[in-house]
């Protein structure tokens, strides 16, 4: 895939997008210093290229009652492709996995939990995770407090 040029005007459309997907088309281009007509243009050029992949609302986890996370770095018995591709597939069957790495190292996979508590997350790797037929190692890290969140790209 070929990175796609960007001016510094796309960046700083990116990057108050980034920081507030739900402003209207005039308000972002009122941000960026153009007109609302190319400032439109231009964001759906980068929605057709794939720069901009989605918007969607961030939620409160613990406002929702799902108070704990945590990471799980897996490790597989059989690194093979289709081991590989099988876990992958099937982490998209887990609502408790919020997001999901194949990674190098120690491990095989890095995953985001979200859970209501601690008992829901221990069901989950006790019953499904380490009942996984590739499944070799899991090591879990609960976390204590976030102390940062932004963006997933620095513009």
């Amino acid at each position: 895939m070929l990175k796609l040029e960007l001016d510094a005007i796309d960046l700083r459309i990116l990057k108050e997008l980034q920081r507030d997907g739900r402003m209207t088309n005039v308000e972002l281009s009122e941000r960026v210093g153009i007109s609302a007509p190319p400032c439109l243009r231009r964001v759906r050029k980068l929605e057709e290229a794939g720069v901009i992949e989605s918007y969607h609302a961030v939620l409160n986890a613990s406002r929702l009652g799902y108070d704990l996370v945590a990471f799980c770095m897996v490790g597989l018995k059989h690194q093979s492709e289709a081991n590989l591709k099988a876990f992958a597939a099937a982490t998209d069957s887990w609502p408790i996995v919020r997001q999901a790495w194949m990674v190098n190292g120690d491990s095989d996979f890095l995953l985001h939990c979200v859970a209501e508590n601690l008992t829901r997350f221990q069901d989950f790797v006790i019953e499904v995770l380490t009942a996984n037929e590739h499944v070799d190692t899991v090591r879990t890290m609960l976390t204590i407090k976030q102390v940062k969140k932004v963006g997933l790209v620095e513009i």
